[in-house]
């Protein structure tokens, strides 16, 4: 027995000596993956710090490696994976032309570096994982010149509306007449739905006419449209199945959030049922009912613009999607950036551009959120569109109107199915009866006239 423990106890300091591996050895490209360490730069986007980090816990989980998360100010070592724009090398030769949500992965030698701007190198970081560190004891081959890839779609069971109040075509193109001054964006020149690679339009008339938040937050939300005022009721004053009810019933979790206080015509829309836009009593009432007996988190009132202020937005778009994301079957969730409608209804173009700015940033963290879980349809755009904004003869922006048009407003689509949105002209009712759809249900909202895309 003695002599058994001898030779264990031998054995292991051998071991010991030679960091000899009794488990299976992941590698990349020949080379032992306990080796390297992930780098990314402090000065790009917090999305590649996270795309670092991703990376880091997903190893960890799948092969019980802890590997070193460093920035890139820090010692070169011989064996890295580099993540965004960095300093290193193999950074600055992985300068590849992607398009739409694309990105780029390279090896040379004995690094490996993922590229995609802004949100997008997190589309990079999950196509990593999932094609290259299945689980301990893999042997990754990864090209040594760069590849291009598109991001892992799966049918859907998350799915996220985002609204921005009164955005018109031309605010989406703010950024090519207003320089970007704010310490608070990720430093982008370019609205962000203009990455999703399908584009169409949506017309919002109500049965009013030019339409309101109410009737056009109805419209998104119903499948019906209805008359100015009312909100998530028909013409007759009927209650309106609302996408949020719907996917409680289907069991799925259901939000909704906006940068304007929950009584806002927008958020009510799609979380209460009221005569009147301004039946402030009624909304609350309402959304007390929607809370209870539907269980639909309601998380609204967020106008901040510092970089703290951003930063608190972001983190509640993170608590509710974690919160919305323990749901096994899902989710539904609108978010609205309000202050778009606001600005332009004052005419305030410079107010305006923060808020574009500030929903751009919104757009990057739900953007991110797909990318990390593949089984999540997005769809951006507007209620209406408001201030009849557009270039004058000398390419300078401006309000023509200070109120709501019967504009066309974009839409922007992402994830499974999302083609059906590419160039063509929609209801806005359309809208909701499309995201009905894809939950599995055909007969929501109004199908008199108009059915869900691709019908």
């Amino acid at each position: 027995m003695k002599k058994l423990l001898c030779l264990v106890l031998i054995l292991s300091f051998i071991c010991s000596l030679i960091s000899c591996d009794f488990g299976p050895t992941s590698t990349i490209n020949g080379n032992n993956l306990k080796k390297y360490q992930i780098v990314y730069s402090d000065e790009d986007s917090d999305y590649s710090k996270r795309a670092a980090e991703y990376i880091k816990a997903e190893i960890l989980e799948r092969t019980g490696l802890d590997l070193p998360v460093v920035e890139d100010d820090a010692k070169a070592e011989k064996y890295e994976i580099v993540v965004g724009e960095t300093s290193r090398d193999i950074s600055k030769k992985l300068d590849a032309k992607t398009e739409n949500v694309d990105f780029a992965i390279m090896a040379e030698g004995n690094n490996v570096a993922l590229e995609g701007d802004y949100f997008i190198i997190a589309a990079a970081a999950y196509f990593f994982i999932e094609t290259y560190v299945p689980a301990d004891g893999f042997n990754a081959v990864i090209p040594e010149q760069v590849s291009i890839h598109s991001p892992v779609v799966e049918k859907a069971d998350n799915f996220i509306m985002l609204i921005g109040d009164g955005m018109g075509p031309i605010h989406t193109k703010i950024f090519e007449y207003v320089e970007n001054t704010y310490d608070f964006s990720d430093g982008e020149n370019r609205f962000y739905g203009y990455y999703l690679p399908h584009q169409g339009q949506s017309r919002t008339n109500s049965l009013s006419g030019v339409t309101d938040s109410a009737a056009g937050g109805t419209a998104l939300s119903s499948g019906t449209k209805t008359i100015n005022g009312l909100v998530g009721r028909d013409k007759d004053g009927k209650d309106l199945k609302l996408l949020t009810e719907l996917a409680r019933d289907l069991d799925k979790a259901a939000g909704v959030m906006s940068t304007e206080p929950k009584t806002g015509a927008t958020p009510a829309s799609f979380s209460a049922h009221a005569d009147s836009r301004h039946g402030t009593a009624e909304i609350i009432m309402t959304q007390k009912t929607a809370r209870e007996k539907y269980g639909i988190v309601i998380n609204c009132g967020y106008d901040y613009t510092s970089v703290e202020g951003i930063g608190m937005i972001e983190d509640e778009i993170t608590l509710m999607l974690d919160t919305l994301d323990d749901n096994e079957n899902g989710f539904f969730l609108m978010y609205e950036e309000a202050y778009i409608d606001k600005h332009s209804h004052n005419n305030d173009l410079d107010k305006t551009y923060e808020a574009v700015v500030r929903f751009n940033q919104a757009i990057g963290r739900f953007m991110e959120y797909a990318f990390y879980n593949p089984n999540t349809f997005i769809l951006i755009t507007a209620d209406h569109e408001t201030g009849d904004l557009f270039p004058n003869d000398k390419g300078e922006l401006e309000y023509h109107s200070g109120d709501h048009t019967s504009k066309n407003v974009p839409v922007f689509a992402y994830g499974y199915g999302s083609e059906c949105f590419d160039g063509v002209s929609v209801e806005n009712i359309q809208i909701a009866h499309t995201f009905a759809h894809f939950m599995g249900v055909d007969d929501f909202g109004d199908q008199s006239k108009y059915s869900y895309i691709g019908k």
